[in-house]
């Protein structure tokens, strides 16, 4: 009797070690899934910074991306620990395996519009395509200021102040209008009888003003580009000027302003419409005659 005691007692502890050193062996390969994805991670951070630099905003976007990976990752990992604990205390998992399965193809089909919000995320941000603080316009429909990025959505700030937020997944085409640098457009009509050099000329004088005042936001000297219309009234001229990432209008409305100082200076004229306005006299009659 106590010799079969001591063979129960030797069989369970042997069996007890085995179970211990194949729950070893599944931890030591969780750890390995662990580093594998840390590795996958750094290298996410390298493709985030590649080129131009690492900055702020690019290594906010990798450790946003390296937070998304590694928890997923976590996930995964324990799952898998569950799993194989309970399969090697005896317990069936494959109908829990078959309804989470299940479970997570109906899940799929009602959450189809989240999967795509958060794949298109994830390639904006692995793209770099814009990032908090560029302004950008999105499908012609919504220009502003992007205040917050995640997976699922884009958060815009307009000039009106009203807050825009947009499933990444609904994105089809995005401009973005400071990105590395912008140009401020401003076109400037003039009269008819103006000598079109003379004007270049004040305008360029005007861009070299205006860069000296403002080196940080302007960027290059005020290109002239030339007349761009005929008009009935006068000449349009176009003007560009190369500024810093989003400066581009206040360049615009500084530029305008200085230009009508320094026409009124140089005594072009600006045209305008002039309009000829009849007025009709009293109707003539019998009830007339008596006033």
């Amino acid at each position: 009797m106590t010799a079969a005691i001591l063979t129960l007692q030797t069989l369970a502890a042997h069996d007890v070690w085995e179970k211990a050193q194949k729950l070893v062996l599944v931890f030591i390969t969780c750890l390995a899934l662990l580093w594998g994805m840390s590795l996958v991670v750094r290298a996410v951070r390298r493709a985030v910074g590649r080129g131009g630099g690492v900055t702020s905003e690019a290594e906010r976007r990798a450790k946003t991306l390296g937070a998304v990976l590694n928890n997923a990752a976590r996930v995964l990992v324990v799952a898998f620990f569950l799993v194989m604990l309970l399969q090697e205390f005896g317990v069936n998992v494959g109908p829990l395996v078959a309804g989470a399965g299940v479970a997570g193809v109906a899940l799929g089909f009602g959450a189809q519009g989240l999967v795509k919000d958060v794949i298109s995320g994830f390639f904006l941000l692995m793209e770099n395509q814009y990032g908090v603080g560029d302004i950008i316009n999105v499908d012609d429909k919504h220009v502003g200021t992007v205040e917050r990025m995640t997976l699922r959505v884009t958060q815009l700030r307009d000039m009106e102040g009203r807050a825009h937020f947009i499933p990444n997944g609904s994105i089809i085409r995005v401009a973005v209008l400071s990105k590395d640098f912008a140009r401020a457009l401003v076109d400037v009509e003039v009269d008819l009888a103006t000598d079109p050099d003379r004007a270049f000329e004040v305008l360029r004088e005007v861009g070299r003003s205006l860069q000296a005042d403002w080196p940080e936001q302007v960027l290059e000297p005020l290109d002239v580009k030339g007349i761009e219309t005929l008009g009935p009234n006068g000449l349009i001229i176009r003007t560009l000027t190369k500024t810093a990432p989003g400066a581009q209008w206040d360049v615009a409305r500084e530029l305008r302003h200085r230009i009508l100082l320094a026409f009124r200076v140089a005594g072009i004229q600006i045209p305008y419409t002039q309009r000829v306005v009849h007025h009709r006299g009293q109707a003539s009659g019998p009830g007339a005659a008596g006033h």
